[in-house]
């Protein structure tokens, strides 16, 4: 099978383009023709030798697929080959074919094309883990998503509107904040540290957040938490912003403010049915039209070097989406979403 290729840890240019061998499934496992694989920020980690989970190179990276299934192993029920579905794995989806335990395999329902489904898997899985598993998340909160118009702050938009919350999005820039607004964002802003609490608070009429779906850290979670209502949840996925800066006790005290540290994968392998039933649920509403996991281009599998640079430069609004050869019928691309040159 054709495959983008991790064989020394290095910069996205140090992915290589070629043949790998094709998996086989173990009694456990089934083996999935890729048809669409998403980009997100830990796969630059994985290519660059930084992330906490490195697999043995070569290897092709990659954490989430949609395509059909091809084989299947002795053990697994409830699925036949030919079936459309989602595969949410650790590494190897930047490839036409790829492995996966069954039991992080959802069926795809009728009207969720395979590009949306790749661009949704991650995302929305975090999104749900920081908004409603950990946040509680309930119609009556002001929410804050940072890190709008990207690929989690854009889940995080959607699936709080989807909840029936107030929501102000916090953007890199207009055209992300413009995108949060098209998500449904009750407010968008970008302001740098030093003016959030006050933007936030007029904004609330000096209520505050009740709940924050935060990925910036630095100074914007030092002053995220000091715009933090009564009880209110700050939920952290990560630190974007490149600072981890200390929090203050005495600012959690004095509003009994919950901080909560997010590692969504730990879900997928420590309570796969949670996931599979949430996320089941979430592409029932993706289908519906509830959900809308934003693309923002698609590239060729032979491409992914380039689709990794783009992630990389910080230019995206949405998700970035990769095709294999094996798009080729009218459900596998959404409306909107021009399909690349096929990879010969």
């Amino acid at each position: 099978m054709k495959a983008a290729l991790v064989k020394e840890f290095g910069p996205p240019s140090s992915v290589v383009f070629g043949e790998a061998e094709d998996p086989t499934p173990g009694p456990d496992e089934v083996v999935i023709d890729v048809v669409a694989t998403s980009v997100n920020f830990p796969d630059l980690l994985v290519v660059e030798g930084t992330y906490q989970n490195l697999p043995e190179r070569p290897f092709s990276p990659g954490k989430e697929a949609a395509g059909r299934i091809a084989s299947i192993g002795a053990n697994v029920s409830g699925f036949t080959v030919g079936d459309r579905v989602l595969a949410l794995v650790e590494y190897g989806t930047y490839a036409e074919k790829v492995v996966s335990p069954a039991s992080q395999v959802i069926g795809l329902p009728d009207g969720v094309d395979f590009v949306r489904a790749a661009s949704f898997g991650l995302i929305y899985t975090t999104a749900w883990a920081g908004l409603v598993r950990r946040g509680g998340i309930t119609s009556s909160d002001v929410v804050l998503v940072t890190g709008a118009g990207g690929g989690v702050g854009s889940a995080g938009v959607d699936l709080a509107k989807a909840h029936g919350a107030t929501i102000i999005a916090l953007a890199k820039d207009e055209e992300r904040a413009n995108l949060a607004l098209s998500q449904g964002a009750d407010h968008a802003l970008t302001s740098l540290p030093e003016t959030l609490r006050d933007d936030v608070l007029a904004l609330t009429e000096g209520h505050g957040v009740d709940l924050t779906l935060e990925s910036l850290g630095g100074d914007y979670l030092s002053q995220i938490i000091r715009c933090t209502a009564w009880e209110g949840r700050v939920v952290i996925t990560g630190f974007a912003s490149g600072g981890q800066n200390p929090i203050k006790p005495g600012h959690l005290l004095v509003k009994n403010i919950s901080v909560m540290g997010l590692q969504a994968s730990d879900y997928r392998d420590r309570t796969p049915d949670l996931v599979q039933s949430s996320t089941v649920e979430m592409l029932e509403m993706v289908a519906r039209g509830v959900l809308n996991p934003p693309v923002d281009r698609t590239y060729p599998l032979a491409e992914a070097a380039a689709a990794l640079q783009h992630v990389k430069n910080g230019k995206v609004r949405g998700k970035i989406v990769m095709v294999t050869r094996n798009l080729r019928d009218s459900d596998s691309l959404p409306d909107g979403v021009a399909a690349p040159e096929a990879t010969p």
